[in-house]
């Protein structure tokens, strides 16, 4: 029998900041999807969630792909709304943490619930054995929870929490669901208050809380202690409880003191006295903003204790400390940590302490192996490498020795003693052969859940390894592989950032030629993050500064030749796009055969922003698209509007669905939620179109174009534009050289082009901006400070 879970229809019970979002994302992903409320006291009964609804497009970062996406959701409320839910195959409860309402909803929506359904709840921590206990025993075999971390439709992690009585099948479905449908990375956790990711990371947070006090530190000077300089988000501590909310916040501490009583380190579960006082003031942080820290004009300030007031934020690192944690033998790093007199080492050694020592202590009782612990921190909290893999990095034995220490002391927190396991001569929990549970006491391998076959590349612990392929080709830009006894390349770049150098160009050329000489077809992808962020400008600049025209030039043309090869390859060329792909790395995807997407990939034309336009045969392509839609005789201009405007603003889209909307991609491209199966569905599109009998298209040599009437028409928006100050005589420059390429330049309208001719226009204009200076400025302004610069 197949565990396979279909979701033709799902619901969302509960409209409130995360049930809204649930449904949001659901919606994303295709799933037609009802998010249910209690009725409105007056109006129409599903006011509650049209409002709630209509709240999404408002909120950043955004929990829809695209803003349209809002109108698929259905409203619906629990008097008038619960026969809709027969015909749910999916049912996620969202409603706010308290026991006795979801198991009231649970007793009233059971006679509604088909008898394949699955009904799931999104609860943070309370018991979902407790909440099983008021269901008819048909249902609790396919009940469970799932934990989704906020916001949605970004955070990786979803928590998977089985109650005694759910089935194995039911779970090994819905996993599969999280997976591919919605993106998700799952952790099984087991019942226990906040379940993994919210018992260590909250903890690790409580830690922190009481170590700044102990080593009287300012809660800016944490914050720049605890995040991207020891592999942590931005936002850190302080900032990452004003985000998440204080009152939140003081909630969850209630939830651990109240749900653990008998957890060693339970006299730390209270929220400190100044963080009680700003609730009662109503400073909850980012949503009523102020909190530990205000906005005062441009400034922002920080919560300082002992003058009871707010003072600029400062945050700096003792110069000892940064240069210590710039060292890159995490062993070395450790050891000064420990041995350093300094308040900022000895906080930062007391917290990695304290948290190893937690974890260690409640493993066995949250979670089946330490993977589970490591990538719920890091999916759930934006650590680059969860707990145990830090500890283990930095020396399994020698500090488990100094935690033990510390614990005799009396400097921990807690005087529990660290498990047995932890010496039992181990250098560690992970290993090729898998991560360390001790309720088995052996390593356990990754999950045998077919659904993860379709991760080339899972996201790797420490010690793990994953086959690279056999290589075929590799130069300094790119590098092509197979797997053994696959016919679909693969080609990745080496760059920084994955921009385009010459390197990349000649590198893309000889693996095309090679996979059309050996192979069915090739991906273009790489193993991580961004797909590309443009062409190498630091090189461009370098070859215009030193007047070397011609090699600039020849760098042009030699970019259009690559976007060329790929569009004619006598194999399919497939794009695997996540992150960013930006400039060239977008024109490449318009050429290549078929783009699968990542949902979350930032793609853009921005040329116009360093003062040029793109020459890599984009502009090129948006004509042949626009002739092609058009059809004989039809209206080129009508088709070229909404991409000449996304060039000529350097728009970048927000999500792969907006791509498409803004033209920079396909509506025949795929699009994948899951962005460690993408260089997998990639592939299968690849040797899909090769098993159809592909063929490149035919040269374009009837390009109809929108010629001077076009071009003239477009200037007259650029016009009141430049005359309302919107844009400056040299965006009006770039944009107006945009419009004359994408229309074919001054030739009359209808006339009949081909690509060599719209290429060569890409060329002249795109080399005749690069030679103003405000151009020069414009590039150099970027490689300086990496923002725009609007001359």
């Amino acid at each position: 029998m197949s565990n396979k879970l279909l979701v033709r229809r799902a619901a969302v019970l509960g409209a409130g900041v995360m049930g809204a979002q649930i449904a949001a994302h659901l919606t994303n992903a295709g799933v037609d999807t009802v998010l249910f409320d209690l009725p409105a006291k007056e109006g129409d009964p599903n006011g509650v969630v049209q409002k709630a609804i209509a709240n999404l497009g408002k909120l950043s970062p955004a929990p829809l792909a695209s803003k349209s996406l809002g109108e698929r959701l259905v409203a619906a409320n629990y008097e008038t709304g619960l026969e809709q839910l027969r015909g749910c195959d999916l049912i996620i409860e969202a409603i706010a943490e308290r026991m006795d309402w979801k198991q009231d909803l649970y007793k009233k929506i059971a006679p509604f619930v088909a008898d394949t359904t699955v009904l799931a709840s999104n609860t943070s921590g309370l018991g979902i054995n407790k909440l099983a206990e008021v269901l008819p025993e048909e249902l609790r075999h396919r009940f469970c929870g799932v934990h989704f971390f906020n916001p949605p439709r970004y955070m990786h992690l979803a928590e998977l929490i089985p109650a005694k009585t759910t089935d194995a099948a039911v779970l090994e479905g819905l996993e599969t669901f999280l997976v591919t449908t919605l993106g998700k990375g799952v952790v099984i956790a087991k019942d226990t208050p906040n379940f993994i990711g919210n018992r260590i990371g909250v903890f690790s947070m409580l830690a922190a809380m009481h170590h700044t006090e102990q080593f009287g530190l300012g809660f800016d000077t944490v914050d720049a202690l605890t995040g991207p300089a020891v592999g942590r988000p931005k936002s850190a501590t302080y900032r990452t409880a004003d985000v998440v909310g204080l009152d939140t916040m003081a909630h969850v501490i209630k939830t651990m003191a109240d749900t653990l009583p008998d957890d060693p380190w339970h006299p730390y579960f209270k929220a400190p006295k100044w963080l009680a006082a700003l609730i009662e003031k109503g400073a909850l942080g980012q949503k009523t903003g102020t909190g530990i820290y205000t906005k005062r004009g441009k400034d922002i300030l920080v919560l300082d204790l002992k003058a009871q007031d707010y003072r600029a934020s400062a945050g700096e690192l003792d110069a000892e400390v940064a240069a210590l944690l710039k060292e890159r033998d995490p062993a070395k790093k450790f050891a000064a940590l420990r041995a350093s007199a300094h308040p900022q080492a000895k906080f930062l050694w007391a917290c990695f302490r304290d948290t190893f020592h937690y974890s260690a202590f409640h493993l066995e009782s949250i979670a089946d192996t330490a993977r589970d612990v490591d990538l719920a921190i890091r999916w759930g909290y934006g650590w680059s490498m969860g707990p145990f893999e830090t500890w283990q990095a930095a020396g399994w034995k020698q500090v488990a020795d100094w935690i033990a220490e510390d614990i005799v002391a009396g400097s921990a927190m807690s005087s529990a003693p660290l498990p047995n396991w932890v010496f039992d001569g181990r250098d560690g929990v992970h290993n090729t052969e898998g991560s360390y549970s001790p309720c088995r006491n052996s390593k356990v391998p990754r999950s045998a859940n077919p659904v993860y076959a379709r991760q080339r590349y899972p996201d790797a612990l420490l010690g793990e390894k994953f086959s690279q392929g056999r290589s075929v080709f590799e130069n300094d830009g790119v590098r092509m592989w197979v797997d053994e006894g696959d016919d679909i390349a693969v080609v990745g770049f080496k760059t920084k950032m994955n921009t385009v150098s010459d390197a990349v160009l000649d590198g893309l050329q000889e693996a095309i030629a090679r996979a059309e000489k050996d192979f069915a077809g090739l991906v273009i992808g790489q193993q991580k993050e961004p797909f590309s962020a443009g062409a190498d400008l630091a090189g461009a600049l370098g070859a215009l500064q030193a007047g070397k025209l011609a090699e600039f030039e020849a760098m042009v043309a030699n970019f259009q030749a690559t976007s060329q090869r790929i569009k004619y390859a006598q194999v399919p060329v497939v794009a695997a796009v996540r992150g960013l792909a930006l400039g060239g790395g977008c024109e490449f995807q318009m050429h290549a055969a078929r783009t699968v997407f990542s949902l979350e990939s930032y793609v853009g034309l921005v040329e116009a922003g360093v003062g040029l336009l793109p020459a890599g045969g984009g502009l090129k392509e948006f004509a042949v698209r626009a002739s092609e839609a058009a059809g004989p005789g039809g209206d080129v201009f009508a088709q070229l509007k909404t991409a000449f405007e996304s060039v000529a603003m350097g728009k970048v889209s927000a999500s792969a669905v907006e791509a498409k909307e803004l033209k920079l991609a396909r509506d025949s491209d795929g699009i994948v939620f899951n962005a460690f199966e993408l260089l997998h569905v990639a592939k299968a599109q690849a040797r899909a179109l090769a098993e159809s009998g592909y063929r490149p298209p035919l040269p374009a040599r009837r390009i109809q174009v929108a010629g001077e009437v076009g071009i003239a028409t477009f200037k007259m928006m650029l016009v009141n534009m430049l005359e309302g100050y919107f844009i400056s005589k040299h965006d009006y420059e770039i944009a107006t050289r945009i419009a004359t390429v994408m229309c074919g330049g001054e030739v009359d309208r209808g006339s009949l082009v081909d690509e060599e001719w719209l290429l060569k226009l890409e060329r002249e204009h795109f080399v005749a901006l690069a030679q103003m200076p405000k151009t020069q400025e414009r590039i150099a302004h970027m490689l300086k400070t990496g923002k725009p610069l609007r001359n």
